[in-house]
C-alpha cells in the first residue's frame, strides 16, 4: 500500500469511528505506522493535531443535527462525546462562534469542516535538493526532554527548548564539541513507541565521538539509509515548508517509506533569520 494510500485509510478510519472513544494507536495502526509518526506527518501535512481533526469534524456534525433535527441539546451533546450541556456549549461556541440553542434557532453562520482527503500534489514548482546516504551507526552528545505527543504538546514544547539551550549557552557548546560528519546543532526526535506510551524524546545534540563532558548525555543513531533533503531560508519557516513538501510531494511519488528510526534536523552555524541560512533534513529509509 502507498503513503497516500495509508494515510487515507486512517482518515477513513476516524471517519467511520468517529462518534466511539478512539486511540491513536488504532488510527495509525491503519496506517502501519506508529502513533508518533502519524502524529507528526498527520500535523506536518494538514497544519492540525489528530485529536483537533476528530474535534471539528464532531462539531462540525454536531452543527448539522441541530439544524436539520428536533433532537434534544443534551443527546446531541452526549452522541458527540461531551458528558456535560455545559462543556458541549463552551467547545461548540469556541468552533462555531455561536451556542447550540442558537444554532437551532437558525440565528448564526456555523463553520463546516469537511472530512479530508488526502491527495499528491502535481505542483512542483520548486525542486528538493535531496541525495541518498548510507552510514553504519554514530554518536551524538547533548540534551534531551521527553515530550507528550498527545495534541501537539511536543510542537509547543519543543521551541521552548531551543530557546533555553540557545539561552543557557549549550547551542554554544554543541557547536564546539561537533566532531563528526554532520556538521551542526542537530535535533532529534525519538520515537518512544516500544515503550507503549505516546511520549517521545527529544534531543539537542552534535555528532561527537569522544566521551560526553559533563551534564550532557550520549545517544547512538542506528545504521541507516537516509534521505538527506537541503532546506534554504530563514528558520522556523523554510524548515515547516520542507517537511511538507516531503511529505506531500516527495515520499508519494517516490518508493522509499519512512524507517520509523530517529529523524534528524540539522541547524548550521550562522544567522537563522538569514534568507541564506542553511539547514538539512535527514529522515531514515527503507
Amino acid at each position: 500500500m502507498g503513503w497516500v494510500e495509508s494515510l487515507q485509510k486512517a482518515i477513513e478510519y476516524i471517519e467511520e469511528h468517529l462518534l466511539e472513544q478512539i486511540s491513536i494507536e488504532s488510527i495509525a495502526k491503519q496506517a502501519n505506522v506508529s502513533a508518533f509518526h502519524f502524529q507528526r506527518t498527520f500535523s506536518i501535512l494538514t497544519d492540525i493535531t489528530v485529536g483537533e481533526y476528530i474535534r471539528r469534524r464532531r462539531l462540525s456534525l454536531a452543527a448539522q443535527e441541530l439544524y436539520n433535527t428536533s433532537s434534544k441539546i443534551i443527546d446531541i451533546a452526549l452522541k458527540y462525546g461531551y458528558d456535560t450541556p455545559e462543556a458541549f456549549t463552551k467547545a461548540f461556541r469556541r468552533q462555531h462562534g455561536l451556542t447550540p440553542s442558537q444554532a437551532r434557532n437558525h440565528s448564526g453562520k456555523m463553520k463546516s469542516y469537511n472530512r479530508l482527503v488526502i491527495q499528491v500534489s502535481l505542483k512542483g514548482a520548486d525542486p528538493m535538493n535531496y541525495k541518498i546516504v548510507e552510514r553504519e551507526s554514530f554518536q551524538v552528545v547533548g540534551v534531551k526532554r521527553e515530550f507528550s505527543c498527545v495534541n501537539g504538546e511536543n510542537l509547543i514544547a519543543i521551541p521552548k527548548m531551543w530557546n533555553d539551550v540557545h539561552v543557557d549557552g549549550t547551542n554554544d557548546l554543541l557547536f564546539k564539541l561537533n566532531n563528526g560528519q554532520i556538521k551542526g546543532v542537530v535535533g532529534v526526535c525519538v520515537d518512544k513507541r516500544d515503550q507503549g506510551s505516546q511520549l517521545m524524546d527529544y534531543w539537542i545534540a552534535a555528532e561527537n565521538d569522544g566521551d560526553a563532558p559533563d551534564g550532557l548525555l550520549q545517544l547512538e543513531i542506528p545504521a541507516s539509509k537516509w534521505g538527506v533533503f537541503e532546506v534554504h531560508g530563514p528558520m522556523p519557516d523554510a524548515i515547516q515548508q520542507a517537511w511538507k513538501q516531503i511529505f506531500s510531494e516527495w515520499f508519494p511519488s517516490s518508493h522509499y517509506q519512512h524507517a520509523g528510526t530517529p529523524e534528524m534536523e540539522v541547524y548550521s552555524d550562522g544567522d537563522p533569520s538569514s534568507p541564506d541560512y542553511y539547514s538539512e533534513i535527514w529522515i531514515p529509509l527503507m
